[in-house]
C-alpha cells in the first residue's frame, strides 16, 4: 500500500493544486463556486496528515450511513495520518466547502497536538460524518475564513501559532456539535446498541466464544458497519455506559444462567463464556453484581 510522507507528494498524486505551505493547504470553494476536484479513483492508500473538510453535496444522491441527508447542508468529515483512503468514480460527486489538510508535524510541539489525540471524531468512518446546520456552518465556514487569510498572507512569526489556535477553535467547535449530534440522535443510538447486543447473541449462539473466546469491540463494530470509536462514543453519550461495559453486562448476565445450572464449577463457567482465567471472570461478576459467584449462587438457593 503506498503511503505519501509528505503533503505535497499526496497532493500531486490527487491531482490537487500544490500547497502554498510545505505542510499545511487550504483549498476553499473557487469563483465558481466549487472545491478542486481530486482523481476519481484510487487503490488503498494513506498519508502523514490530518484532513478536516467541509463537503456540501450539490449533484447527485448519497446516503450516510443507514440515513439518507439532506446536503444542501454540510457534512464535515475528520481523518487522521496513516488512515486507509480508497474511493472510486461512483463515488465522486460536485461539492462545495472547504478543505484543511496538515502534516502531523505542523503541530508538533504545541498544545494542540496533545488535545487532537483525544477527539474521537478523527477515528470515524466517512458514514459517521458531522452534519451541521446551516448555523453551525456559517460558525466553521467564519474560522476558516481567517485560516485562509493567514495561509494567503505573507508568513511571518506569528502566522503559524494564529493558524494553530484556529485550527484548536475549529475542533473545539465540531466537538461541541457532534455532542449536539449525539443528543438529537437517541433513536439511531437506540438502534446501535440493539445491533450490538443481537451480534453478542449471534456470536454466542455460533459456537465462535468457544472456538475464539469473548469478541473485541473491534471485532462487533466491523460486523456493525461501524468504527469502534464512533460506536463506543454513541452508547457512551445515550447510555452512560462503554462498549465494554455492554459486552461485561451481557457476559454476566449469560453467567447467571449457567451458575445456577447444577454441577457447574466457577472454573467451567467462566472457561466456557471465554475467560482464560477463573479469577478475571470472578473479578468482573463482583464488580457488576456486588457479590462473588459462588455468593450468588449461596443467595439463589436461599431464595
Amino acid at each position: 500500500m503506498k503511503h505519501f510522507k509528505t503533503l505535497s507528494a499526496y497532493f500531486d498524486y490527487m491531482q490537487l493544486p500544490r500547497p502554498e505551505h510545505p505542510m499545511l493547504s487550504v483549498l476553499c470553494a473557487t469563483e465558481d463556486g466549487f472545491l478542486p476536484c481530486p482523481k476519481k479513483s484510487s487503490p488503498p492508500i494513506t498519508n502523514a496528515c490530518y484532513s478536516i473538510s467541509l463537503k456540501k453535496i450539490v449533484k447527485g444522491d448519497l446516503n450516510y450511513g443507514r440515513t439518507k441527508y439532506d446536503f444542501t447542508n454540510g457534512a464535515m468529515v475528520f481523518m487522521a495520518p496513516r488512515q486507509v483512503l480508497q474511493w472510486d468514480s461512483s463515488a465522486v460527486f460536485e461539492q462545495k466547502g472547504f478543505s484543511i489538510n496538515f502534516h502531523e508535524d505542523f503541530i508538533k510541539g504545541t498544545e494542540l497536538a496533545q488535545t487532537i489525540k483525544k477527539y474521537g471524531f478523527f477515528s470515524y468512518s466517512a458514514n459517521e460524518a458531522l452534519h451541521l446546520s446551516p448555523k453551525e456552518e456559517r460558525q466553521m465556514e467564519s474560522i476558516v475564513e481567517n485560516i485562509e487569510i493567514e495561509y494567503h498572507n505573507n508568513q511571518d512569526a506569528f502566522s503559524k501559532d494564529i493558524i494553530i489556535s484556529q485550527l484548536s477553535t475549529l475542533l473545539k467547535y465540531a466537538n461541541r456539535f457532534y455532542e449536539r449530534q449525539f443528543l438529537n440522535r437517541k433513536e439511531l443510538s437506540s438502534d446501535l446498541l440493539e445491533q450490538f447486543n443481537q451480534q453478542l447473541v449471534t456470536y454466542f449462539e455460533s459456537g465462535q466464544l468457544q472456538e475464539k473466546g469473548i469478541p473485541s469491540i473491534e471485532f462487533i463494530a466491523d460486523r456493525m458497519l461501524v468504527s469502534q470509536r464512533y460506536l463506543s462514543d454513541t452508547l457512551k453519550k445515550e447510555t452512560g455506559k462503554t462498549t465494554t461495559e455492554h459486552l461485561q453486562f451481557y457476559l454476566i448476565d449469560e453467567a447467571k444462567n449457567i451458575l445456577l445450572k447444577p454441577n457447574k464449577s466457577i472454573a467451567e463457567v467462566a472457561h466456557e463464556l471465554g475467560f482464560e482465567y477463573p479469577q478475571y471472570f470472578s473479578r468482573v461478576f463482583k464488580k457488576k453484581e456486588g457479590l462473588s459467584p459462588s455468593a450468588y449462587i449461596e443467595k439463589y438457593k436461599m431464595n
